[in-house]
């Protein structure tokens, strides 16, 4: 199995997912790190990430190619993230087969009924435990 974390800004919500995955998932499971920006990516990295890739190009090649994508609900919506993930980005991560694990945010110009800004640590939990489901079947 190949999970991909998606991030951008400074990568704080994909290190933890990083972090967390890596844990939980599976030793034959590979997480990639995938940024919109390097600083993104080199904190997923640090976190234990197997692999990262920056930018564009790197996001929309690499969603064809794995099995889950795990990131912020952003990771979808074209030019959030502060403009930093692309319509291109967006297009790619939609249209994946993968599986998409999102964790809900109240940002980018999205309000999602029912999620509170408190609840990021559970959401991201939830997100990592549901790769786990997937990954392990358990």
């Amino acid at each position: 199995m190949k999970v991909a974390v998606i991030d951008g800004q400074g990568g704080g919500i994909g290190k933890i997912l990083v972090e967390k995955l890596k844990k939980e998932l599976p030793n034959n499971t590979k997480v990639i790190a995938l940024g919109t920006n390097s600083a993104a990516t080199v904190a997923m990295l640090k976190t234990g990430a197997d692999e990262g890739a920056t930018g564009e190009n790197a996001i929309v090649v690499n969603s064809t190619k794995v099995d889950i994508i795990v990131g912020p609900i952003g990771i979808i919506l074209a030019n959030s993230m502060m403009g930093e993930l692309t319509p291109k980005m967006a297009e790619a991560i939609s249209a994946s087969s993968a599986i998409k694990i999102l964790v809900p945010l109240n940002k980018c110009g999205l309000e999602i009924a029912g999620v509170t800004s408190d609840a990021l640590p559970q959401n991201i939990d939830d997100a990592v435990q549901k790769a786990k489901h997937y990954c392990t079947g358990r």
